[in-house]
């Protein structure tokens, strides 16, 4: 069932602002790889409940190979700006978030990792991440701690909204 078949979930109106396809591109860091940068294409939509569902895909910049792939949810717990970010990732890692939706912005900190027994070292221990809309441009910055470094920012790119 599509969104523009359901009315959105009133305890889901403060996180309205992300729904739609988003496309852009970023930039991936860390001490221990070799910079790159990537495109991405996220996608919010709901199906009336009090969350939005959401995915993103990442391909590399310059050749085209798949990089990441996210699926999962943002919940909002109803009368409050309280939030859950419930995902996975194709790399293996399941990740519980919480924090706040405060305006056009959502803060996350991980309190859960979840990873499969035969993952690749080093394991990630903690996430935090940010969307933030300005004008008409979505930010989202994500910082990673792994078990051999301490917690850096990660992931940094920008989306233009090409479908609602």
């Amino acid at each position: 069932m599509a969104a523009k078949d359901v009315p959105l979930h009133e305890a889901a109106k403060p996180l309205q602002w992300l729904l739609g396809k988003w496309k852009g591109q970023g930039k991936g860091i860390y001490p221990t790889i070799k910079d790159f940068e990537y495109i991405e294409d996220l996608e919010f939509f709901h199906v009336g409940q009090p969350m939005l569902q959401f995915s993103f895909y990442s391909v590399h910049k310059d050749t085209n190979k798949i990089l990441h792939r996210e699926v999962g949810f943002l919940r909002i717990k109803p009368g409050t700006n309280q939030v859950a970010f419930i995902s996975s990732h194709n790399n293996g890692v399941s990740e519980m978030a919480e924090g706040t939706v405060e305006g056009q912005s959502v803060g996350l900190e991980s309190h859960t990792l979840g990873r499969m027994s035969f993952g690749k070292d080093p394991q990630t221990k903690k996430l935090k991440r940010t969307l933030t809309l300005e004008g008409d441009t979505l930010h989202q910055v994500l910082f990673m701690e792994t078990g051999n470094v301490t917690m850096t920012e990660h992931l940094r790119a920008t989306y233009k909204k090409v479908e609602y």
